[in-house]
């Protein structure tokens, strides 16, 4: 199989396959006043059938139509009939042998995604739909990461039961802790953090979860099985096509009205497995190969999709599209960003813009891979080292930050700057200014739903409980002091832990559930970080986003351990600094430090060692003391 399949790859690289059979139009299904017209792009099928059912889940088809082979190896068949809500799939001949196939543009399923239907999707669209906005953007985006079912599983949150792990709980408003009325949980609580995006992980359908299981199965959901559908397990009903669709759209609309916009993480990168529609009527077109025919694995997770094929391309931007105009989505984090090539990136990034307006949508991901990835035609991973490749609106998530300031990800007893590497002081300097690039480009972020949780990142280096909440107060100060967008894991303000366990995908939902009891037993930290946020969209500095911010940082103090630096704030759009100059100053020593104060009158605006005690607000010159282990913000009068 391994030649065959390098053969047909061969085959599909030559400039005869290309100009014969590259195509730009529409496929799936359309319906219109005129009908329902089928399309498939599968040009070395020897035969195709449409099968219509009448449910999706068992049965044998209800009827089955031949379609006809038109130009550039498209199947067509077109009826007169409105076939909204029949579920469908393909049988294909290729190259002797059958098979069934999904639609790989399909819109909607059955349960677990096996059957393809034909959807009206004007007919899924909630009250107000047509009127659904996305919220105006601010000085600075703030990022919050969430699972769906994570958000609203534990009873202390005050979902109603029938909702909790559901799209659907996101339309529960006012929801308080253990439903007592007094402290906010859900999106009241994200909201009064200061939070602008919420950026929730896999909600497309993937194959991780039987949909027919009991509620309480989980998967962060990096598998992907129809790109262009909602994951049905967080349906109230995923035996109906049109419910998993009608409620995301209610959910997107409930936070569009709640001040949000909508960031949504996709997964071009891999398939759960080849049975998949992409697979099956085109084999080896959409996946890549090395010289013997073997599948390449730079995911680690058994495939790699082959970003650099024309059909694949347009695939990939034909969904982001789909999921912007449909669904209302506000931006997209790309897994594994580095297995897509740098014109995949670019393009979807200008085809957004061209669209909605510049930067209206944003886009970014991880510049990396788990491993070495085949790439074909000449193309280039959008890895961190080709950065100066990407459109500057193609946001990556900084590693560098996040390991200068915790230690690295993947070695837990290594330190950082602020739990014992106090010589990681250059990177920290670096990463105030998104280490010399736009900050366009830079998410700053330490902790998301991968690898240790911050809390027990410490836990292994810090075993001082009282010195770890130190650290962590610091660290969030740095990180939300660094050039770029702000990114922060749900549960991160209130110290989030999964019990020491790095890779929780599908760990019990018992684990991986945000545990809304921390927000009221560690309420001086939330209150911290509604401070540190606050505080980040007024010193605009920061915020700048030009290319050339860094200009409005400059270090007055640098020692081991130690930095200090002045920050120059302007108007940006309708915000009027308070302070046209700032200080922040890091110590990440255990001992205090007296520090000399640049010639002017400061006022303390934030001390994460003295936060929720009364602090004078009394200007200061000459010196100030910073404690150990602390980060201190003061505004120039």
């Amino acid at each position: 199989m391994n030649k065959r399949a390098r053969e047909l790859k061969d085959y599909y690289l030559t400039k005869e396959f290309e100009d014969k059979y590259n195509y730009v139009g529409e496929l799936g299904v359309s319906l219109s006043a005129g009908g329902t017209v089928f399309k498939l792009w599968s040009p070395i099928a020897e035969k195709v059938d449409l099968r219509l059912f009448e449910n999706g889940t068992n049965g044998e088809p209800a009827i089955v139509f031949s379609m006809e082979k038109k130009a550039k190896g498209v199947w067509e068949y077109k009826t007169d009939k409105n076939l909204n809500g029949k579920y469908y799939d393909y049988l294909l001949i290729i190259e002797g042998k059958e098979s069934i196939s999904s639609d790989p543009y399909a819109k909607a399923c059955g349960i677990n995604g096996v059957r393809s239907m034909v959807v009206d999707l004007t007919q899924t669209n909630p009250k107000g739909w047509k009127n659904d906005k996305s919220p105006c953007k601010t000085v600075e985006d703030i990022i919050y990461e969430m699972h769906i079912k994570e958000f609203s599983w534990d009873e202390a949150g005050g979902f109603p039961k029938e909702v909790r792990g559901k799209y659907t709980a996101f339309l529960a408003d006012n929801t308080t802790l253990n439903n007592e009325g007094n402290l906010p949980t859900g999106l009241n609580h994200i909201k009064e953090l200061g939070v602008t995006h919420i950026q929730l992980l896999p909600v497309y359908d993937y194959a991780s979860v039987d949909e027919e299981g009991d509620d309480c199965l989980f998967n962060w959901g990096y598998d992907p099985l129809n790109y262009n559908i909602p994951e049905g397990s967080y349906a109230t009903d995923a035996t109906k096509g049109e419910v998993r669709i009608r409620e995301f759209k209610e959910m997107v609309m409930a936070l569009h009205k709640k001040g949000f916009r909508v960031i949504m993480d996709v997964v071009y990168n891999h398939t759960f497995d080849l049975n998949t529609s992409l697979q099956k009527t085109m084999p080896y077109y959409h996946y890549r190969l090395d010289k013997k025919g073997k599948l390449s694995d730079g995911s680690a997770c058994g495939n790699d999709i082959a970003s650099e094929m024309p059909m694949t391309e347009k695939y990939i931007i034909d969904s982001v599209l789909y999921w912007a105009e449909e669904y209302h989505i506000d931006g997209f984090r790309f897994d594994l960003m580095g297995l897509l090539t740098v014109d995949v990136m670019n393009k979807v990034q200008l085809t957004l813009d061209e669209k909605y307006g510049v930067g209206e949508k944003i886009i970014y991901g991880e510049p990396w891979s788990a491993r070495e990835s085949y790439m074909e035609k000449g193309a280039i991973g959008a890895y961190k080292k080709n950065v100066s490749k990407l459109n500057e609106r193609v946001g990556i998530f900084s590693d560098d930050i996040r390991d200068a300031v915790k230690g690295h990800v993947f070695y837990e007893n290594e330190a950082g700057f602020v739990n014992g590497e106090p010589d990681f002081v250059d990177n920290i300097e670096k990463g105030l200014t998104s280490f010399g690039l736009s900050p366009k480009h830079i998410i700053s972020y330490v902790s998301c739903h991968d690898n240790h949780t911050l809390w027990d990142k410490l836990s292994i280096t810090t075993e001082d409980v009282t010195k770890r909440l130190k650290q962590y107060k610091l660290a969030a100060a740095i990180y939300m002091s660094c050039q770029g967008r702000i990114f922060i894991y749900s549960g991160e303000e209130f110290l989030r832990t999964k019990n020491g366990e790095h890779n929780t995908f599908n760990m019990p939902i018992e684990l991986n559930r945000i545990d809304w009891k921390l927000a009221e037993e560690n309420k001086v930290m939330v209150e911290y970080y509604k401070a540190l946020i606050k505080l980040r969209k007024e010193l605009t500095g920061l915020c700048d986003k030009d290319a050339d911010a860094g200009k409005n940082i400059e270090t007055f103090i640098k020692n081991k351990g130690l930095l200090g630096v002045k920050v120059v704030n302007k108007t940006v759009g309708d915000i009027k600094p308070l302070y046209k100059e700032t200080l922040i100053i890091f110590n990440a020593n255990d001992e205090d430090v007296k520090i000399k104060l640049p010639e002017g009158e400061y006022k303390v605006l934030l001390d994460s060692d003295s936060f929720g005690k009364e602090v004078s607000d009394k200007f200061l010159t000459g010196e100030i003391e910073v404690r150990g282990s602390s980060a201190v913000f003061l505004g120039k009068k």
